[in-house]
């Protein structure tokens, strides 16, 4: 099968995993370059029946999706894909699977942009090496009001971290309760407070139609003069006309930005003209740890799909549907079992073991589908845990 590996910007997806063990008679293909046009996009994806993209670079909607009738096995690093359209994909007979992750790499990045634009390094750095010296007053952490929007595994983190430089961390979500707050050294707060009273306010929300557009001008416009806004997460979270206009009028005092509305983000575009910014190219991910897990599970989930395995699934659905397209007798992994699926021809088991392992389980969830290592999947390595559990909120 031939294989596109997409969005690979900096040239070292085919280092950081042993491709040769996604199986043979495979055709491998690196992609460096981002395309946006949906056009060329399916152009070029015309011929491969394997997809893998990175993260969110590349989106895959229904319009996209019905153009590639070569496409079998849609892969994003990570456990999910916002811009994937996975009801056509389901509806198409494409199967979507995810990987795992390692790393605290959008942690990390959120401190480096805090201290980043307090402590002005990017003009500090500039300003060195132009031969001047020690030209701008920075700004301390100790004392100050950390306002967290989300406090789950990202926030939470962020926060320990803020406790660790002596900060009063506060935080606000539309779910999260006190006791929660509580359980990870935070104090909640309602939208408002937090927005008056931080000193820094950073971003930790999944993009979905209840968050998209939750910070806007009435939002920025409740921060202090001396306040800084960080974002993170996702760029349409934010009210991005709002924020130029609150940073260009000094509003606020600056921000620290991996994640905009448009990516690559346009060479003409006004944050790039403005000084009190720190923007990185959303890279909160991008660590050779995280690398070497992403493109490590890609491999694992193209070997097992080749030899009639689907591991971790994220659109479980598909494996009912007449439209499947895999291999003839492709097989679901789930927990420590694997059950049959579909046939490509449209034969549907009598027996139900398999429905029972894709639908929802009692209570509405989904149970976790597809990791690799039951004793019915192909040997494959496991999976790199994570290093903190979640604080709940």
């Amino acid at each position: 099968m031939k294989i596109a590996v997409l969005d690979d910007y900096q040239s070292v997806a085919s280092e950081m995993a042993d491709w040769s063990q996604a199986g043979s008679g495979h055709q491998v293909e690196y992609f460096h370059d981002h395309i946006s046009d949906e056009d060329a996009l399916v152009d070029r994806l015309k011929d491969f029946q394997i997809v893998a993209g990175m993260r969110e670079r590349t989106g895959f909607p229904r319009s996209v999706l019905s153009r590639l009738p070569e496409l079998r096995l849609l892969i994003t690093t990570g456990g999910r894909n916002a811009g994937f359209d996975e009801a056509a994909a389901t509806e198409l007979g494409i199967v979507l699977a995810g990987t795992g992750g390692a790393g605290e790499g959008p942690t990390e990045l959120t401190w480096g942009l805090i201290i980043g634009i307090l402590r002005q390094i990017p003009q500090e750095d500039q300003r060195t090496r132009q031969g001047q010296w020690g030209t701008t007053l920075g700004v301390g952490l100790k004392g100050k009001n950390l306002g967290l929007i989300g406090l789950g595994h990202i926030g939470s983190l962020v926060g320990r971290v803020g406790n660790a430089f002596d900060m009063n961390v506060i935080a606000w979500s539309q779910n999260l309760t006190a006791e929660r707050a509580a359980e990870c050294q935070a104090t909640l707060v309602d939208k408002d407070t937090l927005f008056r009273e931080a000193d820094i306010v950073s971003v930790h929300l999944r993009l979905s139609d209840r968050t998209r557009g939750l910070v806007g001008a009435r939002e920025l416009g409740l921060m202090k003069p001396t306040s800084y806004f960080i974002n993170i997460s996702r760029g349409p979270i934010v009210d991005e006309a709002a924020l130029v206009d609150a940073l260009q009028r000094k509003a606020i005092a600056g921000a620290g930005l991996d994640t905009l509305d448009v990516e690559p983000l346009p060479k003409d575009h006004p944050l790039l003209k403005l000084s009190n910014t720190v923007i990185t190219p959303h890279v909160g991910y991008v660590t050779e740890e995280a690398y070497r897990a992403f493109y490590g599970g890609v491999v694992e989930d193209i070997r097992a799909f080749s030899s009639g395995e689907a591991v971790r699934v994220i659109n479980p659905e598909v494996l009912e549907s007449p439209q499947l397209r895999g291999p003839v007798e492709l097989r679901v992994t789930a927990g420590l079992c694997s059950v049959p699926a579909t046939t490509r021809a449209g034969a549907r088991p009598t027996a139900s073991p398999h429905r029972s392992a894709a639908a929802p389980a009692p209570g509405g969830k989904r149970p976790r589908l597809c990791q690799p290592g039951g004793p019915s999947s192909p040997a494959l390595p496991a999976s790199s845990p994570q290093p903190f559990p979640d604080c709940p909120g």
